[in-house]
């Protein structure tokens, strides 16, 4: 199954949209704080509309909560710096994809920890929406491994 990392997710509308992926998607999605918002927001809801009630989703107060239950797990973090297209990836069934806060992405201190990945897009712009980038990335994984239990 295929775990998405949200570290320190800002905007609770992209949040709804990567928890109704990632639930029509049979993925988990873990939410490391602190959050920008809190997981009852309508906002959050609202955009995952009723498929938020189905979602498996962990929230964890920080990085190193999150770490010292998953760190024995390899990670790769997505970012604009990152050195291997997603495309180039080849997938293991239980990848675990980190994605950082809209506006600032991930810390060095986390890059360091995982294999750097990151989506083509013309240059001289900053980045792709949160949740776009997220649903780019899972519909590879899963491209890969021929959509398991999808129609």
């Amino acid at each position: 199954m295929l775990d998405i990392v949200l570290v320190q997710p800002e905007i609770p509308h992209n949040t709804g949209n990567i928890g109704r992926t990632c639930v029509v998607t049979r993925s988990r999605l873990h939410l490391v704080g602190p959050l920008g918002f809190s997981v009852t927001d309508a906002a959050v809801k609202r955009a995952g509309l009723d498929y938020w009630p189905l979602l498996d989703v962990t929230v964890y107060k920080d990085w190193d909560e999150f770490w010292s239950r998953h760190c024995r797990r390899r990670i790769w973090c997505f970012s604009t710096r990152g050195k291997v297209r997603h495309v180039d990836v080849r997938w293991p069934r239980d990848a675990m994809m980190v994605f950082g806060r809209e506006t600032a992405g991930l810390p060095p201190e986390i890059m360091a920890l995982g294999q750097s990945v990151r989506l083509p897009m013309a240059p001289g712009f900053r980045s792709l929406n949160l949740s776009n980038a997220v649903a780019v990335a899972v519909y590879e994984y899963l491209r890969q491994w021929d959509f398991p239990g999808l129609v």
